[in-house]
């Protein structure tokens, strides 16, 4: 089947939702995510601001959201999205778990099956920080330098493990999946624990998250835009079955990801190779230009982005960063 228009606006509408489900966004990340929904917006054709306004303001109830779907894997597919956005930002609070409990009761879902889903994601979402980085090259072999005292870490070796983590999250959303994209801000944050580390700085999950959200990344934001690339990507694709990945939005959503965890790396080197003296503005600034930087790069790596999505064992990758 076409995926049009009607039905990207309730799947945007269901993320919305997920978004502002706990009801603790400030200001920043409500602002964040209102970028995102403007800037889809402007690239789909849709009045996704307009759309974001009625969910924010109580306009457009999630029932009414729900109605727009009735094709049973985009409402699938709009109960793995709204799980991924709830568990963006590490972990569901009581409001989630019962707005999406709700959810699966409105897109008239087996209980059972939507329950083992959001354990699974759960899990992942709740992922230690200073776990291994899967098999990636690199920072899992770098003894963790003394602050003060000892050699600064081999910053080629550094640069390469950041664009090996480029290219594995690039990777995984070429995968049909959603539990792929929800391991992609798991495996960000070890990245920056891993960079802080070498730095002689023991980071732990809250820090990481204050830091990337000083340079602009806001989780919840991060996993609405992931979204919706892919969905503007593959707009006019076919929706496959079982995961509902759409034909086509597949490259949109992989550059996107490429690009964010290379800007990611980087800007967490500068920042603890610096001695963590960037205030917000300077890092935003670098965070920002890095992206664009990498956004350029990506086509040069896109052939290295596909043979790993071929060879990736998404099932033996979810369990290590479980572990």
């Amino acid at each position: 089947m076409n995926l049009n228009p009607q039905q990207a606006r309730s799947l945007v509408a269901i993320c919305l939702h997920a978004a502002f489900a706990d009801g603790h966004q400030g200001a920043e990340e409500r602002e964040q995510v209102r970028k995102v929904a403007e800037s889809l917006g402007r690239e789909a054709e849709i009045d996704f601001i307009a759309l974001y306004q009625d969910v924010l303001l109580g306009r457009l109830e999630l029932a009414a959201a729900v109605a727009g779907l009735d094709d049973p894997n985009l409402r699938q597919l709009a109960f793995e999205l709204a799980v991924g956005v709830c568990e963006a930002d590490g972990g569901l609070d009581e409001r989630e778990k019962d707005f999406l409990q709700r959810l699966s009761g409105l897109l008239e879902l087996s209980r059972p099956a939507a329950d083992s889903f959001v354990r699974e994601a759960e899990a992942l979402g709740q992922a230690p920080a200073d776990g291994p980085l899967a098999g990636l090259p690199g920072l899992d072999e770098v003894e963790p330098a003394a602050a003060s005292s000892a050699a600064a870490p081999d910053r080629a070796e550094l640069d390469r493990t950041i664009l090996n983590a480029s290219i594995l999250n690039g990777a995984l959303e070429l995968l049909p999946q959603s539990m792929a994209s929800m391991a992609i801000i798991p495996l960000q944050l070890r990245l920056v624990y891993r960079i802080g580390q070498a730095h002689g700085y023991e980071l732990d999950r809250g820090h990481i998250k204050d830091f990337l959200a000083a340079a602009g990344v806001g989780m919840t934001g991060q996993y609405v835009e992931q979204f919706g690339r892919r969905l503007i990507g593959g707009l006019l694709g076919k929706v496959l079955g079982g995961a509902g990945r759409a034909v086509g939005s597949q490259a949109t959503g992989s550059a996107f990801s490429f690009a964010t965890t290379w800007a990611i790396g980087k800007v967490a080197v500068q920042y603890y190779g610096g001695g963590r003296k960037l205030d917000t503005d300077a890092l935003r600034q670098a965070f920002a230009g890095l992206f664009e930087q990498a956004k350029a790069m990506q086509e040069r790596y896109a052939p290295e982005i596909a043979q790993r999505a071929r060879t990736l064992d998404l099932k033996r990758l979810t369990d290590e960063l479980r572990r």
